[in-house]
Formats: C-alpha cells, sequence, structure tokens
C-alpha cells in the first residue's frame, strides 16, 4: 500500500519546483512575459503554470501587469535587500564582535528585527569551560523579553509599542517578564534616555543582556549587538563598551552622527 504522507510530500516538492523554475523563466525576460511563454519554457501544461503563478501573485512574489502577462514581484527585491542588509551587517560587526568578546570573554550577539521578533543571525562565544550563554544564530524571541527588541520597540515609539502589545500580547517567559504595558512603557522610556537596554532575565532564568543598536547609512535602525551572561556575573557598567562597539559599526556601515554631521 502506498504511503499517503509520502505522496504529499513530493506533490509539495514537485510544486516548489515548478515554482522555482517559474521564477527562472520570469527572470531570463527583461519584459514581462505571456503565460503561453512561460509555460512554453518551463515545460508546464497552461492550467498548472496559471495555477501556480495566481498563488505567487498572491504572495507578491510575482505581479501579474495584465491578464496572462507576468513579472517578478516586489517581495523578491524586498527578501533581496533583507539578504543582503544581513549580509552587510555581519560582514561589518564581526571584527568588532570579536574585539568585545576579547575584552568582555562573554558571549556577543548579533541580531535584526523580523516582524514582532529578534532573530540572531551571528554570535561570538568562547570555548572555556566557564559557564558560557550560547544564543544560536537563527534563534528567534518576542521583541518584549530582549534587549535588542527593546531597541528597537523604543525606536518606534510609545505608540507603536502600544500597537505591539497589543498586537502581539506581552507573553511572560519567565517572573522577570515585562508583561505589563505600563511597566514596558517605562522601560522604553530608560532605553531611549540612555540609548541601551537591558533584559534582566526576562528571556530566560539566570541570563541577562545588554544591548545597543546598529545603524546604516541612512540612520535607520537595522540591527542590535548585545552581550549575554549569567546574570549574577553581568555587569551594568559593561553599557558603555556594548553601545560604543554598536556605534563603531554603525559607522563602518556609514552611518555618521547628528553631532558630527
Amino acid at each position: 500500500m502506498t504511503d499517503l504522507p509520502d505522496i504529499q510530500t513530493k506533490s509539495s516538492i514537485q510544486v516548489i519546483d515548478r515554482m522555482m523554475n517559474l521564477i527562472g523563466a520570469l527572470a531570463r525576460h527583461p519584459s514581462p512575459a505571456n503565460l503561453k511563454q512561460l509555460a512554453s519554457e518551463t515545460r508546464l501544461h497552461p492550467s498548472t503554470a496559471h495555477r501556480i503563478l495566481a498563488v505567487m501573485v498572491d504572495n507578491r512574489l510575482v505581479d501579474r501587469i495584465e491578464p496572462g502577462t507576468y513579472r517578478l514581484g516586489i517581495r523578491l527585491l524586498e527578501l533581496g535587500n533583507l539578504v543582503r542588509l544581513r549580509l552587510n551587517v555581519r560582514q561589518e560587526a564581526l571584527p568588532y564582535m570579536q574585539r568585545l568578546h576579547d575584552d568582555l570573554r562573554e558571549t556577543v550577539n548579533l541580531s535584526v528585527r523580523q516582524g514582532d521578533e529578534v532573530i540572531y543571525v551571528e554570535r561570538v562565544s568562547s570555548s572555556a569551560p566557564m559557564m558560557r550563554v550560547v544564543q544560536i544564530v537563527g534563534t528567534r524571541a518576542p521583541l518584549h523579553v530582549t534587549a535588542v527588541g527593546k531597541v528597537f520597540l523604543a525606536e518606534e515609539g510609545a505608540d507603536a509599542a502600544m500597537a505591539y502589545s497589543q498586537r502581539a500580547g506581552l507573553t511572560r517567559l519567565t517572573d522577570s517578564t515585562l508583561a505589563d504595558p505600563a511597566l514596558l512603557d517605562g522601560e522604553l522610556a530608560r532605553v531611549r534616555s540612555q540609548g541601551f537596554a537591558i533584559d534582566r532575565e526576562e528571556a530566560e532564568k539566570g541570563v541577562a543582556c545588554i544591548g545597543a543598536g546598529i545603524r546604516d547609512d541612512d540612520g535607520h535602525l537595522v540591527a542590535g549587538l548585545s552581550v549575554s551572561a549569567p546574570s549574577d556575573r553581568l555587569d551594568t557598567a559593561w553599557s558603555g563598551r556594548v553601545r560604543e562597539t554598536a556605534e563603531q559599526i554603525s559607522r563602518a556601515m556609514g552611518y555618521v552622527p547628528h553631532d558630527h554631521a
């Protein structure tokens, strides 16, 4: 007897493969291409190509210019810019992250915002046997429980932070999580004033973190630098070094502070 899940998996993979072939065909056309051309180049039946293109249009991977005519969609540009930005930030940040780690001997993280979460995209940590904190690359966390997440929320202002609280919900991960919108609002005001944020065991019991923002050449907040350590070892005096290193990375990205412009 044929295993139904295996059939469904093969079918899903086949659809993805056909979708990628359609993207490849559209990429070869400098101007919009019609359904007949695309079906012929990908060796798909026109009805099959039409169904897949319709889903891609719904997801903005493809734009329908007029009935039966298509081009690559703006979503691909957005995703491409996101990948480029992350690669650029990682490339510029790594030497500074290494120096900060050599100085403090604690885990140094680079993270970016994705929706209502931060995602860790790089880390520098020690192989020494002493207790250390390791944020695994690719790990995600809600904005309100991380130092860098607070930096992003503070950047947007009080109204946007309140909208986040209502939209995402202030999930409590530990007893220290700021699950009250009023408490979070007060915390974000401090972040705006001091230029850095602290996670006081709000994401994980026994772990604390100091984070500061990284800006690009347009002054946009694009990433965050943070130092994580067991809470009984983290020294808030490190905040100056974290903020200074984040500013150095920002300058490497082309950012010019207003007071130096």
